[in-house]
């Protein structure tokens, strides 16, 4: 089967990426082809051709934002959000796969049709809300740094804080930056309109957008703001889906879209912001603005924890982007600091999960780990979604513990009187000279993010990663290079035993045999043709008294101890009749496998429900654990996938004949 995917998200930073990582490594454990098309912030990447289309079986789109759907007519088309790409990639691929989606006809679906797929897909409200935002983060982002860089630089310090010289060259790079800063809300209304009604709603989307930041049009001193903008946006964006529906002669049709329609709902927006929707806006903007300026004490404390909440609940969500947009709005109105501790929740999600990693490999598996270093430099440069993987993966503990050190962070910074000078967050921004009172921005941020990483890692068990081999063996984390797809060996010099003495130093063991096939460590005394006991338990205890007559170990009960703890990280019954219950263990003079046949079978809690009927228990002295345990695993792995072997096995009468089959796996 052939799919193909289109990623997006209103940022087009990290969910965008995320997901089509996620769906592709999915595609790939499934055994389906699959091509994903990005549409990032630099634009589509890995873009699908008309011949991919044609060839695909299927198409999932995980978007946050409007995606052109008429290239899919006529293929079966599945539409998410884009945290549903992250989070559950092998579903969606699951329901194209069950034809669990319905074909796309463009252009021709019914009212009822497109009302029920609505309902099935995110809020339309927001979809269309966070496409204004994905156009205007570049603008408000570029802006705020080019201000950043010049205040960095040419700014000189005096009584009232730090001055541009307007005869410099820094003087017009600042005007630059606020050039691209005031087409925030003008941009936000235009493409919030785009995403209702397509193309002829960008212009009276932006000149709505524009009114709504003039607040001259409504004989008002202030503006609308971002509130005004996201309304002309919505108000131009329905105008314009209205006229289209309005029957005109074919003639006048094809100028429809470039004069009637961008002239006529200008109109109608203008003058309804103008008359009716403008100073209202502007006057319930203002008294907002006044005041959170009149914030003091235990009331800018509730604010702070409320910013840093919404930051943090949802990394790079609705609530995230909507208290965004409020200290967006607010820096240009002159209040820097509620951006300030904005700037400071923002980058504490990932970095508290990045240093959570550091200081506890033990919460963390392998994939984990280096997921926390990329999340730590996401961190740095103000980036929350950094911190997405951990919480879908643990949404009960990581959750809670980013949004307490958001939220303390935020508070130190409200406290601290830290401001935020452009619309964005992360040690980036203070670096550059964006930040007022750098020193207490740098406090909050560190201890919000200790906060995050302790109380995640109090929160969190310790795992025993665990890997499954591509022979369908599972096994500890430190047994399966994941990157080579094989099992490795263990660095010996650095292994420590029970006891704290190190391996390399201690005794070789009695019979120092080198094992190339398993009957090298095998003798027709290790077998039996007839396992005896109805459970688990019996035929452990039988095998170890095997091992024991053969003098292969020291202590019955701490290679049966062994054995169990081993069975409790996971059980060693693999499905398809067989269990490999293993132990490594001090005890154990020298390495030796004993085999067991049950025609009955054992339950043995086996993955796929089947009971044990072939049963290996492998026991390995501590000190050849890395050698001799693994390659042991790895041959038995491998040669038990083939079904006519285990037939063979299953039906061998002696141990004459069971001897002569596993004198074959090497």
């Amino acid at each position: 089967m052939r799919l193909l995917a289109v990623t997006a998200c209103p940022v087009g930073i990290a969910h965008t990426y995320m997901a089509a990582e996620n769906l592709q490594k999915a595609a790939e454990t499934m055994g389906v082809d699959m091509k994903v098309e990005t549409q990032g912030s630099i634009g589509a990447e890995n873009e699908l051709t008309e011949k991919d289309i044609e060839e695909a079986d299927g198409i999932i789109i995980a978007s946050d934002k409007d995606i052109s759907k008429d290239r899919f007519a006529g293929k079966k088309l599945l539409v998410v959000g884009v945290q549903e790409g992250i989070r559950n990639p092998e579903q969606l691929i699951k329901r194209v796969q069950n034809h669990d989606v319905p074909i796309y006809q463009s252009e021709s679906k019914s009212a009822d049709q497109v009302k029920k797929e609505g309902k099935k897909k995110e809020n339309p409200i927001y979809r269309h809300l966070m496409n204004g935002v994905s156009y205007m983060i570049p603008f408000i982002v570029v802006g705020g740094l080019l201000i950043a860089i010049s205040l960095a630089i040419g700014g000189e310090q005096t009584p009232g804080g730090i001055v541009i010289p307007e005869d410099s060259m820094w003087k017009q790079i600042e005007n630059i930056g606020n050039a691209a800063f005031s087409f925030m809300v003008p941009i936000l209304a235009g493409f919030i309109a785009v995403s209702i009604a397509d193309r002829p709603g960008l212009a009276p989307g932006m000149i709505g957008g524009f009114i709504a930041s003039t607040g001259s049009f409504y004989g008002s001193e202030a503006d609308a703001g971002f509130i005004g903008g996201i309304i002309a946006g919505f108000l131009a964006g329905y105008v314009v889906l209205g006229i289209k529906k309005i029957k005109v002669p074919q003639a006048v049709q094809p100028v429809m879209p470039i004069i009637f329609i961008p002239v006529i709902a200008s109109l109608i927006v203008g003058v309804l912001f103008i008359t009716v929707i403008g100073a209202p806006v502007a006057g319930i903007f203002d008294s907002l603005t006044t005041w959170l300026e009149g914030m003091q004490g235990t009331s800018s404390i509730v604010l702070a924890l409320i910013l840093g909440a919404m930051i943090a609940v949802d990394m790079g969500g609705p609530f995230n982007k909507v208290a965004f947009l409020f200290g967006s709005a607010m820096i240009a109105e002159g209040n820097y600091e509620i951006m300030g501790p904005i700037a400071v929740a923002i980058c504490i999600p990932p970095l508290g999960m990045g240093l959570a990693t550091f200081l506890n490999k033990r919460k963390y598996q392998s994939a984990e780990k280096e997921t926390g270093k990329a999340s730590f430099t996401m961190g740095l440069f103000g980036i929350s979604e950094g911190a997405i993987p951990f919480a879908a993966q643990d949404p009960l503990r990581v959750i809670p513990s980013i949004m307490v050190g958001s939220m303390t962070g935020a508070v130190i910074a409200m406290i601290g009187s830290v401001g935020d000078r452009v619309a964005h967050g992360g040690p980036i921004v203070a670096v550059l000279g964006a930040i007022d009172n750098v020193l207490m921005f740098f406090i909050a941020a560190i201890i919000g993010t200790i906060v995050t990483a302790l109380l995640v890692n109090l929160l969190k068990k310790d795992v025993t990663p665990t890997a499954v081999t591509p022979e369908g063996m599972e096994v500890t984390e430190n047994e399966f290079d994941n990157t080579t797809g094989t099992l490795n060996q263990t660095d010996k010099d650095n292994q420590v035993d029970k006891d704290g003495q190190n391996v390399a130093n201690r005794e070789k063991p009695e019979d120092d045999v080198v094992i190339n096939k398993l009957t090298d460590i095998l003798n027709q005394d290790l077998i039996t043709m007839n396992v005896t006991g109805p459970t688990q338990e019996d035929v452990v205890e039988a095998f170890i008294q095997m091992l024991d007559a053969e003098k292969c170990i020291t202590s019955k009960e701490t290679i049966r101890q062994a054995i169990f703890d081993r069975e409790k990280e996971s059980t060693t019954g693999l499905g398809m009749n067989i269990a490999i219950p293993h132990a490594k263990s001090a005890a154990v003079k020298k390495p030796a496998v004993v085999f067991g046949v049950s025609q009955d079978g054992i339950d043995w809690k086996s993955l796929d429900g089947t009971d044990a009927k072939l049963i290996f228990m492998i026991a390995i002295p501590e000190e050849r654990a890395g050698d001799d345990h693994l390659k042991i695993l790895q041959m038995l792995s491998r040669k038990l996938m083939d079904d006519s072997f285990r037939e063979q096995l299953l039906k061998a009468e002696t141990k004459e004949e069971a001897y002569k089959l596993l004198d074959t796996i090497q």
